[in-house]
């Protein structure tokens, strides 16, 4: 008897075939010469077209892989607490606090110049350094935080003039940790959209307000309350601390942490929508960026200035977090919701991790040298401390080659990953389960499969479009 045609068969269906459409429009598509993240051009001798196929196969073969032989690498590491020295922990809340001190004092005197700390310490050392370093090291913005040093030190004063002992009020739990996803998606609108990832004092502004915001969360729903839920940088950087080889074992303020496998963290409970919302939109906001910079999107979208690119970066990032939590929802099945939130948000976090590399490596690594020229004019008063202020930032020692293999390795291998971690995490409540279930579970994930294929051609098609490739005989 034929088995009837069940409804998540036939969205995954439809989802494979747009995902396959779209993927084969792009590579038709031919390379624009438009400098995205390159240190000038590479000549490959490799077509467009293959290195994407080339790319995308290797994406799919993990899949395969993983569903053929129910590969689970994550080891247990080791879960034996160690002490972060106390040194260390002073050292980087003073790094917090002096960095913000600068780009508050900018802000006031004003000015411009290559050595806006404003650009160099939110958008270069923060979105793409900390990010980065949260994600393969361990948690260093538990330390850096300016918002809790800052709140600590103000209640501390305010003990000490006889002010204060309120108790907190309850954080609301319906709103779990959506405030940070929505406050993410302000942050890309005001890096991508309102300053074009620069800086001046609209950048300091709605900085101030942002500060303002946090503080105010945290005396009405109680510090770590507000960190842990609602306060965007804690919540992105520790999404992204999934991934590291350090973990915290209690608050910061205890300074503990634990050693486990690369990746392990990705498997911890814990997932819920909102983090699958937020690791989608830092999947798109990447994204959107790059094909934000192509011809195509010039010549097919066409919508600029502040409300076109509102406009076209809101939809944007609209279709990414319902596709991802559709995607969820099809991965599930049977096994509940929340199968499919952990294992779509295991998937989706390494991906993020490998855009932010691919695509901003190296915005960190050359155009982050402008803090010499901040150094030698701290206050934009038109300074030359040392003779820094005309200090230009070098890359000739970052070859356009390895540009290109770094971008590729950091954008597939997230991938792999992620699909790694993605079934892994589908696959946890498995254990002594009948064959039949896992070959089911194959079924459910062939979505998140053909989802991660279309990003991997997506985002490298949008890398590739400043690679120049070499006509056979010319």
């Amino acid at each position: 008897m034929r088995r009837p045609y069940a409804p998540w068969r036939r969205s995954a269906a439809r989802l494979v075939g747009l995902a396959g459409a779209a993927t084969l429009a792009l590579f038709a598509l031919p390379g624009a010469v438009l400098g995205h993240q390159l240190v000038g051009l590479f000549e490959s001798p490799i077509p467009l077209p293959v290195y994407l196929a080339g790319a995308a196969a290797a994406v799919g073969l993990s899949f395969a892989i993983v569903f053929v032989r129910d590969v689970r690498p994550f080891g247990q590491g080791d879960p034996r607490p160690r002490a972060v020295p106390g040194w260390l922990r002073a050292g980087l809340r003073l790094l917090g606090v002096v960095a913000v001190a600068w780009i508050v004092a900018q802000g006031i005197v004003g000015g411009a110049s290559d050595g806006d700390v404003g650009v160099l310490f939110l958008w270069i050392y923060g979105w793409v350094g900390v990010a980065l370093v949260s994600a393969l090291v361990g948690p260093v913005w538990a330390w850096l935080d300016p918002f809790t040093t800052v709140f600590d030190a103000g209640a501390w004063v305010l003990r000490r003039l006889g002010i204060g002992g309120w108790a907190p009020a309850p954080y609301p739990a319906w709103l779990g940790r959506a405030p940070a996803a929505a406050g993410y998606a302000v942050f890309v609108w005001l890096e991508l959209i309102v300053t074009g990832g620069g800086g001046g004092r609209i950048l300091v502004g709605a900085f101030l307000a942002y500060f303002a915001i946090t503080l105010v969360g945290m005396a009405q729903f109680g510090r770590d309350a507000w960190r842990a839920r609602a306060e965007v940088f804690s919540v992105w950087f520790g999404l992204l601390g999934r991934i590291a080889p350090v973990a915290l074992i209690g608050p910061p303020e205890v300074g503990v942490v634990r050693r486990r496998s690369f990746g392990a963290g990705l498997l911890e409970p814990g997932w819920a929508r909102a983090d699958v919302a937020l690791a989608s939109l830092g999947v798109a906001g990447v994204l959107y960026d790059g094909l934000s910079q192509t011809q195509l999107w010039y010549d097919t979208v066409g919508l600029a200035g502040l409300s076109g690119g509102t406009l076209t970066l809101a939809v944007f990032l609209a279709v990414a977090v319902l596709l991802a939590l559709g995607v969820a929802r099809l991965v599930g099945g049977s096994g509940g919701q929340a199968l499919g939130i952990a294992a779509v948000g295991a998937g989706l976090v390494p991906i993020a991790t490998g855009y932010i590399a691919g695509h901003y490596l190296t915005f960190l690594l050359i155009d982050g040298q402008r803090i010499l020229i901040a150094l030698g004019d701290p206050f934009l008063q038109g300074w030359n401390l040392g003779g820094l202020a005309f200090f230009t930032p070098n890359s000739s020692w970052f070859p356009p080659g390895l540009v290109w293999a770094l971008q590729l390795a950091a954008v597939v291998g997230g991938h792999m990953l992620g699909a790694v971690a993605g079934h892994a995490a589908a696959a946890q409540d498995l254990d002594g389960r009948t064959a039949g279930a896992l070959r089911a579970l194959r079924l459910r994930q062939l979505p998140l499969a053909v989802f991660m294929v279309a990003l991997t051609a997506t985002t490298l098609w949008s890398l590739g479009q400043s690679i120049v490739t070499v006509k056979p005989g010319g």
